[in-house]
Formats: C-alpha cells, structure tokens, sequence
C-alpha cells in the first residue's frame, strides 16, 4: 500500500545506511543457477491468505512477471532452476506469522503465471516448513537437495529473487553465503539477489490487529 510516511522511513534508512548495487548482471552460458522463493498464492495471489495481497499489488505483480519472464529464458536455454514453495502443516505454526500456505489449501502451490514449471526437466521444485530454505534443504542424514543441486550442475553464480526481500529472501542468501564459506557448497563462488525480482508482503498494523498472533509489516519499509 506504501504512505508518505513510509516513503519518508525509506529515504532516512536510506541516507543513514547506504548501500551500493551491482550494475547489470550478465548471463553466462553456463555455470548459473536461478533460484525461485515461494512464488507461491499463499503470498501473491490476491486474496489467497493471511499473507496474500488484498488488492492487486504492484511490488509483487512486478515479482511475478520477472520470475516468469526469467524462468522462460533459463529453460529456454536449458540452464537449471531451483524452486522452493512455502509449505507448512496446520500443527506447526511459524511466529511471528499467522498461519499462511498450509498444505492443502491450494496456497502452497505455484501461482498461475509460473505453474507450467513444474513440468519442464531442467526445474527442481523443493517444498518448505520453515524460513531458511537453505535449511529446508538438509535432510536427516546430512546430506543437502539444495547443495546436490549446485554439484550436479556445477553452479558457479545462483541468481536468487522472490518473496519476501527481508524474511525467506534474505535468510536464504545468508545462509547459502556462509554455506560457501566453509565449502558446503562446491562450486558455488557468488549468491546475486535480483532486486527488480523482489517483493514482501504488506499486512498494516490495522489489518494485522484482527489476526490473532500476527505482527503488522508495511511493505514499503520492510522491502
């Protein structure tokens, strides 16, 4: 929804905590991966949810498009793509959040405009219970879906974008970089966060008030 006062937190972060981006990023022919967060209803489709969008949303319909129009160029170039969907189980809850993407209420799954993914071979679609995908990814014994992908593949560069751009984004990316670090991760060299493809969600505290367990996060300053 976005207000003048959120505007005006944004600029002042801004001036306090200047951050510089990377120019245009190049894509190799080879050695890359595309990593998709939760382009799921449950936090894009217009009235799917507690976290979904109540009137179209602009942030997130930009979202959408990018991941859709980048989507069909790494198949087309037959590049790999990773996929993570939120997905929780009604008996688990995730707080601060009110329950959102529960397993079988459709909001778990791909919103419309990327669904066709699921079909095509070069795509890995993982589901998550939890914030970290990066953590969602590591199975009991040890091993990693997430860094067999990256091996399988020889993924250099991971171009990661999706929802949300302070919570799933952001721990994702944390956690893949420090992954890296300690050589969890072979070959993976660079994590690159598409700004342009990134959104969150917008739940103001006067709607956030009448869900029990939730925690108002304007859109604007969050993102």
């Amino acid at each position: 929804m976005g207000t003048e006062a959120d505007a005006a937190a944004v600029d002042l972060l801004r001036s306090q905590i200047p951050f510089q981006t990377d120019g245009e990023f190049v894509l190799p022919p080879r050695g890359v991966g595309l990593v998709l967060v939760d382009l799921c209803n449950g936090f894009c489709t217009v009235g799917a949810g507690n976290l979904a969008p109540v009137a179209p949303n602009k942030q997130i319909s930009k979202m959408v498009e990018e991941a859709a129009r980048l989507s069909k160029l790494f198949c087309d170039r037959n590049l790999p793509i990773f996929a993570f969907l939120d997905t929780h189980y009604p008996d688990k809850p995730e707080p601060p959040y009110p329950p959102h993407c529960i397993i079988g209420t459709g909001e778990e799954d791909f919103v419309p405009d990327l669904e066709w993914l699921e079909k095509e071979p070069n795509v890995t679609i993982k589901r998550k219970s939890c914030i970290d995908g990066y953590i969602s990814c590591i199975e009991k014994d040890g091993s990693s879906v997430f860094a067999d992908w990256i091996g399988k593949y020889q993924i250099k560069t991971v171009l990661v974008l999706g929802i949300c751009t302070d919570i799933c984004v952001l721990d994702f990316a944390s956690s893949t970089l420090a992954a890296r670090n300690i050589d969890r991760v072979p070959p993976l060299q660079d994590v690159v966060i598409y700004s342009g493809g990134c959104a969150t969600y917008d739940l103001p505290v006067e709607i956030a008030t009448n869900i029990k367990g939730a925690l108002a996060h304007p859109q604007v300053p969050d993102h």
